[in-house]
């Protein structure tokens, strides 16, 4: 990959970083803060200052983190919790909530303010409370990440099948706080099907939302919890929906010959209601980076009439034996119906041992001189092949007035019957003034982000809202709809105590 960026975007840009030792003799003193579960050394602060945005990433590399909290607590348990918020209220500190830091908008930054600003780590309140094997009911912590969750559920037989590529650190309350999904949401869907119930402290008391299979009794309020990132209270401990380890679970691939058809495909795919637990359709350019081929198969395939516009479609199914191969018997058949070409279950197999290492190209792609950044969105099937080559054509000539080139691909990694989420992921060059490279990201992610306005769709798929996208929400929601979220977070938080910043716009001057 590294030759093919060389040759598309030239020798990259490489700028010594700054070393944590030099990061936390920088710290400035704290805001002087007495409770029990706070920490205020210069580690603690410094590890949890930021998420992984790329204001962020960029904020860590060059050590300069701006604003840090004063401290950190880690409760252990749901009194502590109950507690640290009474203490914020009667002191009037702000609160961040703090999963596992995997965050991309933002979510966890320090706001300008002048009360004392504590981060509430969960890393110590991640255990397994219960499970009804019965009713297929997991009650679960909050801070407890992807692959724990999963550890612990898997000697009872069960899995949740929530995958996000963060899945490793990621959290289960911080799923919900930003209303998740995982990559085989197709199959076990995303978080906010999966969360029967919750518990959440906020400053106006406890809020219980009763784990129920269905209820007629009012608005859900379990929808102002999820994604409701940190404004309401801090979650404390939620059941989900598990279900029994699949007998069978494979990944597959096919090869199309252009984007086009592919995409038809998908649609046709979700559409007929096949029992599929993936679908991942990856445009040509994602296809020529990610499965580059021997010089002999790139001329079979061409031979083939699988040429530079050729794209590879990765489906899943995960259940009983039987019914697993016969879902896929019946994906395959429908692809080939559109002249696909089968590639098998090896790439597929491939796929799935990488499939969250994803985030760590990133660390050797900085070290070599670029930087890479995400950015998603979901869209009706109508607007899906217009949005695509709008916002590749956006980005790629998004710092031609800079001088420089960007190469950006994409994918559609979760689809529905009526729509798609679309991920891109664009790759510049990095700059040696911290500052410049901002402000390419800055033109990049302006520029994409407008795009998605342009074409209807909405500003995080499942990213969330944070700092990062909060200026592009009123597009989605309404003037009407984001007074609404405001004034139904100042009757529980009239200080903005809890996690102020984020996912509302600023307020209009």
């Amino acid at each position: 990959m590294l030759e093919q960026l060389m040759a598309l975007l030239g020798p990259g840009v490489q700028v010594p970083d700054a070393t944590l030792e030099q990061v936390v003799l920088s710290v400035p003193a704290a805001k002087v803060l007495r409770h029990e579960l706070i920490s205020s050394t210069a580690n603690e602060r410094v590890w949890h200052a930021r998420g992984q945005s790329f204001p962020d990433w960029l904020a860590l590399r060059s050590g300069r983190l701006g604003l840090l909290p004063d401290g950190v607590a880690h409760p252990s348990r749901e009194e502590e919790i109950v507690s640290l918020i009474e203490w914020a209220r009667t002191q009037k500190v702000v609160l961040i909530p703090y999963g596992g830091g995997t965050s991309v908008a933002g979510h966890i930054n320090v706001p300008l303010c002048d009360e004392p600003v504590v981060t509430v780590a969960l890393d110590r309140y991640a255990a397994l409370e219960e499970l009804d094997r019965t009713s297929q009911l997991a009650r679960f912590q909050p801070g407890v990440r992807g692959q724990d969750l999963e550890r612990q559920l898997a000697p009872y037989g069960f899995r949740l099948g929530h995958y996000p590529q963060s899945f490793e650190y990621s959290t289960l309350g911080g799923w919900i706080a930003t209303r998740s999904s995982g990559q085989q949401s197709l199959g076990y869907g995303r978080i906010e099907q999966l969360v029967a119930g919750c518990r959440v402290a906020t400053l106006g008391g406890m809020l219980d939302l009763p784990e129920l299979p269905a209820s007629a009794a009012g608005p859900d309020l379990k929808e102002w919890v999820l994604g409701s990132e940190g404004r309401l209270g801090i979650i404390t401990r939620a059941s989900v929906r598990v279900t029994r380890k699949p007998e069978h679970e494979s990944f597959h691939a096919v090869v199309f010959g252009n984007f086009a058809t592919a995409v038809a495909t998908v649609r046709e795919l979700v559409q007929q209601g096949l029992e599929l637990s993936m679908l991942r359709l990856s445009d040509p350019d994602e296809t020529a980076l990610l499965f580059a081929l021997p010089e002999r198969a790139e001329q079979g395939l061409r031979w083939l009439g699988f040429g530079a516009g050729r794209c590879v479609l990765l489906f899943g199914a995960s259940g009983g034996q039987g019914s697993s191969v016969f879902e896929i018997a019946r994906a395959y058949a429908v692809c080939r119906a559109r002249g696909a070409l089968p590639a098998g279950p090896w790439i597929g197999r491939v796929w799935q041992k990488n499939r969250f290492k994803g985030p760590y190209l990133r660390n050797s792609l900085w070290d070599a001189g670029y930087a890479v950044d995400t950015l998603e969105t979901a869209l009706p099937w109508a607007a899906v092949e217009r949005f695509t080559a709008d916002v590749k054509d956006v980005l790629t000539h998004g710092l031609e007035d800079r001088g420089e080139r960007v190469v950006c691909f994409l994918h559609l990694s979760h689809v529905y019957p009526d729509g798609a989420s679309v991920y891109v992921t664009y790759l510049f060059r990095r700059a040696r003034e911290h500052e410049e490279l901002h402000e390419r990201w800055q033109a990049l992610k302006n520029a994409a982000s407008l795009c998605i306005v342009r074409h209807g769709g909405t500003i995080s798929h499942q990213h969330g809202v944070g700092v990062d996208h909060a200026g592009y929400l009123q597009a989605e929601k309404s003037e009407v709809g984001i007074a609404l979220l405001r004034s139904s977070f100042a009757s529980l938080d009239p200080h903005e105590l809890l996690n102020r910043g984020k996912l509302l716009p600023d307020r209009p001057v």
